[in-house]
C-alpha cells in the first residue's frame, strides 16, 4: 500500500475529521514509529506504528456507522468539554462504535445533527465546496420587514466576507414573534444568529430540520437513530464534492452498510 498523509489515515480510521486530525498532529499528539509527526507527513498504516495520544491506531472498523441525533438545547457539539458542560457525546454513547459529529450546532441551537465514523464522508460533507443545503426553523422576536428579508436573502457581510444567498420564508406571524424557515448553503460559526443580529433582530429559538434531502422528522429530542442506506446515498448526492460524485464512493458506502436498514 502506498503511503498516505496522516490526516487522511486518521480520518479514514474514524479517529477524527481531517481538520481535527491536522490539529492533533500540530499539537504533537500523533507519532509515527515513535517520532512526533509533522503536518504533511505520510505513513503506511499497515507497516508503520501510528499512535494518537499514546494509543495505537487500531484496526479499521468493520462497520461504517451513520446516525442522526435530535440535539437538545444546552449541549455543546463536542465529544468532551474541558469546562464540564453537557456535550453531545453523552447522547450517542449507546451507538456501540466511536462516532463523531459532522459539523456542529451551537449550544443554544437544536435539531438535526449527523454523526459517523467514516472520515472521508464527513470531510466531504463539511467541505465548503459541497454546498450542502441546510434548513432551519427560526423563531425571532417581533417581526421582520420585506427590506430585511431581501437583505438576508441577498447576503450579509460577516467578518469582512459576504454570506452566500439564503432562502427565507415567513411561516407564522404573531404579535410578539415570527417563525421563519431559513435555507443556507454554508455553515459559518453561529451564522444565522449573526445574520439576524446584523439586522437588529433577536433569535429566540433555532432548530435545524433538514440536511440535504434528509429530514429530522419525528425523532424525539435527545434520541438518535441509524440512517438507512438510501438516506446515506441521499446525503452523498446532496454534496457536490468530487469524492462523493464518484461511483466507487457510492459502491463503498453500500458495501459498508452492514446492519443498516435500507
Amino acid at each position: 500500500m502506498a503511503k498516505e498523509r496522516l490526516q487522511k489515515i486518521l480520518s479514514s480510521y474514524g479517529v477524527a475529521s481531517r481538520r481535527k486530525a491536522e490539529e492533533l498532529i500540530a499539537e504533537g499528539k500523533v507519532k509515527v514509529n515513535g517520532r512526533a509527526a509533522s503536518l504533511g507527513d505520510k505513513a503506511d498504516p499497515y507497516k508503520d506504528l501510528i499512535t494518537v495520544a499514546g494509543k495505537r491506531l487500531g484496526e479499521k472498523t468493520a462497520e461504517t456507522v451513520y446516525i442522526m441525533l435530535n440535539k437538545p438545547r444546552g449541549y455543546v457539539t463536542t465529544m468532551n468539554d474541558e469546562q464540564g458542560r453537557k456535550c453531545v457525546a453523552e447522547l450517542v454513547e449507546s451507538v456501540g462504535e466511536r462516532v463523531y459529529p459532522i459539523g456542529r450546532l451551537d449550544k443554544d441551537s437544536e435539531g438535526l445533527l449527523l454523526f459517523t465514523n467514516d472520515g472521508e464522508f464527513a470531510n466531504a460533507m463539511m467541505h465548503p465546496s459541497g454546498h450542502v443545503n441546510k434548513q432551519y426553523r427560526v423563531t425571532i422576536r417581533g417581526g421582520i420587514t420585506d427590506e430585511q428579508m431581501v437583505r438576508f436573502a441577498d447576503g450579509i457581510e460577516l467578518d469582512g466576507k459576504m454570506t452566500l444567498p439564503a432562502d427565507i420564508t415567513v411561516v407564522e406571524e404573531r404579535s410578539d414573534r415570527t417563525v421563519v424557515t431559513v435555507v443556507l448553503q454554508e455553515g459559518r460559526n453561529r451564522q444565522i444568529r449573526r445574520m439576524f443580529e446584523a439586522l437588529g433582530i433577536e433569535v429566540m429559538r433555532l432548530k435545524r430540520t433538514h440536511i440535504g434531502g434528509l429530514k429530522l422528522g419525528m425523532l424525539p429530542t435527545g434520541q438518535w437513530r441509524r440512517l438507512t442506506g438510501k438516506e446515506v446515498l441521499l446525503l452523498a448526492r446532496s454534496c457536490t464534492a468530487k469524492k462523493l460524485k464518484e461511483a466507487e464512493k457510492y459502491g463503498r458506502i453500500n458495501a459498508n452498510m452492514k446492519g443498516t436498514r435500507s
